[in-house]
């Protein structure tokens, strides 16, 4: 039993019980939300714990543990079962559609007999949701339109990245466990940091395959074997999604995961390197007739090809191995060149899971110079704060830095950013925070041009210093608004404004077309993690992932700076 399949379970619990209760805000769906984080957060095996251990981990309370070792103990829980059984996963995924909370969906269910997307579509094309009190046709318009906009209509729909990469990882852990494994690396599209993908593809790297397959095969997360042979095994996850294991001797390990990464055309374009030089690349090397050219690392076979090394984020062909060739790839940005993080939640906001202190103490064991500490602004009713508050926040944090004398932390805020591009407080109050991210946590069906001046009315105040996850989408859960992305960007650059790299791996926002337009303007970047606990700060990998996608450098990122350089560009704007 692994900790992802307890966070599964978890999860499924939190989702189903906010239907169960009538709302994601109820007591027992914030438990299981809570208990999420707390095992998230927990560094050794959660099923190793008894009882008592488990209720001692804060977070968890004594039911959730308890049915952790359910879990453990069983394979299954009850009371999961049960709410399996009341709330079919059809009627569940209806869940994902923005407009569809809990209530919303129990009402048609119980007046319209919605069970799925099929009947769904059925209720809106036959116009009979406005017959539900509360509901009309503008909502049978949102609703047809975010359908289409997630794709959920796509006979060949994708599996979200936040959906995919956990699992890929926890197997790719697992099969590095087994004797004779030299490396076993989840490849294809994910690891392209693409934001959906298809199935997942991990290549392991071992003299004789008969102990992967069979780890493969007999797996706890696989709910079906498709295929199984020597050097591939296919298995299908309870999700649905589908797993490719194959195994390649270590020589090969290289020019396998090269392959597999792709992309399709990226490889197409390889390979024409190959020919011309009259040479062959696959999955096993790159050949000169019977000779092996290069096959053991990827660096090898790009050489040889006559590149330099090509991070798997840019793997698109669009320019990459023409710019490689040449000695003009973007040297983009990494993890090690992040010095702070700014978006930053304590539980002074509402939705914050964790003290200012315990927050504060993550952050400097990871080391950063500097942290925008941002709770949320007063006009988000649920989570935010008072001015009183605020400034109380404020006498916290100035304490606190005293304790802290190499990690500079800023007091900060989230803005919300209003219908007509208002912000929380007054002018003069704004400024009294030094350093301020604004974004759209509501009105997200809103005209393009609406939006788009919404967000560039926020970026014309001076007390903001960045504009937060661009579009407020969730991915495969809620598009972003609609938005006039170059005038955004020209807006940002003009206003010496940066943009968010939300490295919150179901947001992704800006997405990497967007940073690669920003890139291009000369729009500076800010990567954050939008932490609200401890373990989120892990969230600048993916960031920096996304900014790599969109061929950002560390000197277009404003967080990369020394602390002095940072404080006197945030300071600038503020003069």
């Amino acid at each position: 039993m692994t900790n992802l399949q307890v966070l599964g379970m978890l999860a499924e619990l939190a989702r189903l019980t906010s239907l169960e209760e009538g709302s994601p805000q109820a007591f027992k769906v914030r438990a299981y939300e809570n208990a999420v984080a707390a095992v998230e957060g927990y560094p050794g095996e959660i099923a190793a714990l008894d009882q008592k251990q488990l209720e001692a981990i804060k977070g968890l309370g004594a039911s959730t543990a308890a049915k952790i070792r359910e879990l453990v103990d069983t394979g299954t829980v009850a009371k999961l079962e049960e709410l399996r059984t009341r709330y079919p996963a059809p009627f569940v995924q209806l869940m994902r559609i923005p407009g569809l909370g809990p209530k919303t969906l129990l009402r048609l269910r119980d007046e319209l007999g919605v069970e799925d997307l099929a009947s769904l579509q059925a209720a809106i094309s036959e116009e009979r949701l406005r017959n539900v009190a509360g509901l009309g046709k503008t909502t049978e318009e949102k609703l047809a339109k975010a359908i289409e906009r997630l794709g959920l209509l796509d006979q060949d729909r994708r599996t979200p990245i936040a959906d995919a990469l956990p699992v890929a990882r926890q197997l790719a852990s697992d099969l590095r466990k087994i004797r004779g494994v030299e490396a076993a690396e989840p490849a294809g599209s994910l690891r392209r940091f693409a934001e959906t993908i298809g199935d997942i593809d991990i290549v392991v790297a071992a003299p004789d395959g008969t102990a992967v397959m069979e780890a493969v095969s007999g797996h706890a997360l696989s709910d079906e074997v498709i295929l199984s042979g020597p050097t591939k095994t296919s298995i299908r996850l309870p999700s649905g999604m589908q797993v490719d294991v194959r195994v390649v001797e270590p020589d090969q390990m290289g020019a396998a995961l090269l392959y597999f990464t792709g992309s399709k055309a990226h490889n197409i374009a390889l390979r024409q390197r190959a020919i011309d030089r009259g040479w062959l690349l696959n999955e096993y090397g790159l050949f000169d007739d019977d000779r092996v050219v290069a096959s053991k690392t990827e660096t090898e076979v790009y050489a040889a090809l006559g590149t330099s090394f090509i991070p798997p984020p840019l793997r698109e062909n669009s320019g990459e191995i023409q710019a490689a060739a040449a000695g003009e790839l973007p040297e983009v940005v990494t993890v090690e060149k992040i010095r702070g993080d700014l978006h930053f939640h304590s539980d002074q906001s509402g939705d914050g899971r964790a003290s200012l202190e315990e927050m504060v103490e993550a952050a400097a064991r990871r080391g950063l110079r500097y942290v925008g500490v941002t709770e949320h602004g007063e006009d988000l009713t649920i989570n935010g704060s008072s001015r009183d508050q605020m400034r109380a926040h404020r006498k916290r944090i100035e304490k606190l830095q005293e304790k802290y004398p190499k990690l500079r932390m800023l007091f900060g805020c989230e803005l919300n950013i209003g219908p007509e591009g208002g912000l929380d407080y007054d002018p003069d109050f704004r400024l009294e925070f030094e350093w301020c991210v604004a974004s759209i946590h509501s009105h997200f069906d809103l005209p393009s041009a609406r939006q788009t001046e919404r967000v560039l009315t926020a970026i014309s105040d001076p007390s903001v210093s960045a504009i937060g996850h661009l579009t407020g989408r969730y991915i495969g859960r809620r598009p972003g608004v609609e938005l006039n992305v170059d005038a955004i960007l020209d807006g940002l650059r003009e206003a010496g404004v940066a943009l968010e790299v939300n490295g919150a791996l179901d947001r992704l926002d800006a997405s990497a077309e967007v940073i690669h337009r920003a890139v291009a303007k000369g729009v500076k970047l800010v990567i954050s993690t939008d932490s609200h606990h401890p373990s989120d700060l892990a969230r600048v990998e993916f960031g920096v992932l996304n900014a790599q996608r969109g061929w950002a450098q560390a000197g277009d990122v404003v967080n990369t700076l020394p602390t002095e350089r940072f404080l006197k560009w945030a300071r600038a704007r503020r003069v």
